[in-house]
């Protein structure tokens, strides 16, 4: 198997981009799944990213793999093939845990450090699996990434500073605003999101009680009974935007509001407004931040606006990145190596079965035939255990596929490393119990060499 990744990032690309690759990110997953060469994708798509991870069956795979998903994306997002293809950066190797911990943990994101992308990550786990297109190395790729993103978060500053996208847009409306005193505002919040959910704790921290809260699938009144807000009608919705001091987009509506329209509503209204568009699609039609009395917050302005995180704490963050990408990988290469002993011991075992059932037809369960049962037992315990240890070196360093060449040549024997069905069904824990047995065996130093 190998794992790889496909990455379309606000580092970059701008935003428009991001969010034209990303129509129809769900069902990416699933449709690209459906080819021979894709064994399991899992989609993560934020407003500052559409990155897919996915495994196929063989290195020789690999390109017929990403074309796959190149085709899926392509014919949702309506860009061309081949400029999809060169949009998307490839990564392959240990470069895929490394990308993906520090992504989870907030170090590649606009707002470095920032809270909500941990979240992202675990539902674009989550959802993966809901659709069967997640593998169980994609399982175990993103929960270590989540456990990287925790330790980030508690054992550096970055966990303490509590930024994120929402906090930033929030800080600059504020310093934007006549009155940046949030008690007295009423803000109208558009969609029921996780970042809406985000928003509307963060506005009740500063403050903000009266957030009034629409959204065009009929779940606001579900969403703001919960957090203490109010669900706005369709027909109520002008009026509450014509009073509003906020209005903030997370919606990622295909129909946003015009600059006309607004205008409109607020014809009679002498207050200052303050729009804040956190959504990738744009709730909200640019043109509005032209309008007299109007300042407009985007996520061009978070992404500009963001601190600086101190370097110190970059460094340490950056360093338990690397160490959980080099972590996981060993343990993956290790579980190719088990792989490869489990074959070796199954047929080694079988040959030794083979005579043991031709001693015991010879001489019966004599005392004479277990001490040779015996000693034929230890033997072969003795003659794995340096094969054994040698898988572990060889996958430690990365050249497994030399062990399995060696295997072949020398007893043919051809080593199907673990598939998704394999260990859905409990290979990984065969191939460990194999492992130890071969490793705890006795060995007599005193005939080697």
């Amino acid at each position: 198997m190998v794992v790889f990744s496909m990455v379309a990032t606000h580092a970059d690309l701008n935003l428009e981009t991001v969010a034209l690759l990303s129509n129809g990110a769900a069902t990416v997953a699933s449709s690209a799944s459906k080819s021979p060469a894709v064994a399991g994708a899992v989609v993560l798509s934020t407003c500052n990213r559409f990155e897919i991870y996915a495994e196929a069956p063989a290195p020789e795979d690999l390109e017929a793999a990403r074309s796959a998903f190149v085709a899926e994306i392509s014919q949702r997002s309506g860009v061309p093939g081949s400029t999809v293809s060169d949009i998307f950066r490839t990564k392959d190797g240990a470069d895929v845990a490394r990308h993906l911990f520090a992504v989870s943990s907030g170090l590649d994101s606009a707002v470095v450090g920032e809270r909500e992308i941990a979240g992202q990550v675990r539902r674009a786990l989550i959802s993966a699996q809901e659709e069967g297109t997640a593998s169980p190395t994609l399982v175990r790729l993103f929960q270590a990434a989540s456990r990287t993103a925790k330790d980030v978060g508690t054992q550096t500053a970055l966990g303490s500073r509590g930024l994120s996208i929402v906090s930033v847009a929030l800080d600059l409306a504020a310093d934007l605003a006549d009155e940046p005193d949030w008690t007295a505002k009423r803000a109208v919040l558009f969609g029921t999101g996780a970042y809406a959910g985000a928003t509307m704790a963060l506005l009740r921290e500063r403050g903000c009680t009266h957030v009034e809260v629409y959204s065009s699938s009929g779940r606001a009144e579900e969403f703001a009974a919960a957090r203490g807000g109010l669900a706005v009608t369709p027909e109520q919705l002008p009026e509450a935007i014509a009073q509003a001091d906020v209005l903030i987009g997370c919606s990622g509506s295909t129909t946003p509001m015009e600059a006309v329209e607004l205008a409109a509503i607020r014809s009679e209204s002498p207050q200052q407004l303050i729009v804040i568009d956190l959504a990738l699609t744009h709730d909200f039609d640019p043109a509005v931040g032209s309008l007299e009395n109007v300042e407009l917050v985007t996520l061009e302005s978070v992404r500009l606006a963001a601190p600086q995180e101190q370097a110190e704490a970059l460094t340490e963050a950056s360093r338990i990145v690397d160490a959980a990408a080099q972590d996981f990988e060993s343990q993956r290469q290790a579980r190719q190596a088990d792989a490869a002993i489990v074959a070796l011991r199954r047929h080694t075992m079988a040959v030794l079965d083979a005579e043991i059932d031709k001693v015991r037809a010879r001489h019966g369960c004599t005392a004479a035939a277990e001490e040779v049962e015996f000693a034929m037992r230890r033997m072969v315990k003795q003659l794995l255990h340096t094969p054994t240890v040698r898988a572990r070196e060889l996958a430690a360093q990365g050249r497994e596929a030399e062990y399995l060449a060696a295997l072949d040549t020398l007893y043919g024997i051809s080593v199907e490393l673990p598939s998704v069905v394999a260990e859905s069904l409990g290979e990984d824990h065969d191939a460990q119990k194999a492992a130890e047995s071969a490793e705890d065996c006795p060995v007599d130093h005193t005939q080697a060499g």
